[in-house]
């Protein structure tokens, strides 16, 4: 049990990592939007085009990367929603069990499933033809648009690193279920924490 631990550690350390990311696409999603609307404006008043479909579909690459990546990172913060009428009142373990069933029945199964449906959409956006040679990268159909490929390709990187931190927290309730106590400080620990603080 104490190296499933350490792999649920260590799964966590990558979810923050990859969590802490989102404050620097939110800068830079808030920059480029800033940059684009006084561009907009600024370019009508001297008629010269400042801005570009690129810039404007970038906004909403790093909208999608924020979501996509953020999915992990409020699964280990206990921020995703959940209906606590009668959860609340639970035991600590009875709570575990339902989120170990929970996450080994339901979530884990669903990543699994979502990983493998975007695997082909994924393919043919970088190329892959159905005769199972290689052509161009499907691209955005906007003037100067951005090429579709990189941003589909995080819908697997989401199931992925949403998968990873599922196992993590299945760990996490199996060792509750086992009697590790320190390790339901832990999650409660994560659940006070404000996210990205």
């Amino acid at each position: 049990m104490r190296t499933l631990i350490k792999l649920s550690q260590a799964i966590d350390r990558v979810t923050d990592v990859i969590g802490s990311s989102g404050i620097w696409l939110v800068i830079l999603l808030i920059a480029i939007g800033f940059y684009n609307v006084v561009a907009r404006y600024i370019g009508r008043a001297i008629e010269i085009r400042l801005s570009s479909n690129t810039l404007i579909e970038l906004q909403w690459y790093l909208f999608s990367l924020m979501f996509f990546l953020g999915f992990a990172y409020i699964l280990k913060s206990g921020a995703n929603v959940r209906v606590d009428i009668l959860y609340t009142r639970w035991s600590e373990k009875r709570r575990a069990l339902i989120d170990f069933l929970g996450t080994v029945f339901f979530l884990i199964p669903f990543c699994v499933l979502g990983i493998w449906v975007s695997i082909n959409p994924v393919l043919q956006s970088w190329g892959l033809l159905p005769d199972g040679t290689w052509g161009s990268w499907e691209l955005s159909s906007d003037a100067d648009g951005l090429p579709r490929a990189p941003i589909k390709t995080t819908i697997i990187v989401a199931f992925a690193t949403l998968l990873a931190q599922g196992v993590s927290q299945a760990i996490k309730y199996l060792a509750i279920l086992k009697g590790y106590t320190q390790v339901a400080q832990t999650i409660q620990e994560d659940a006070e924490q404000l996210p990205l603080e």
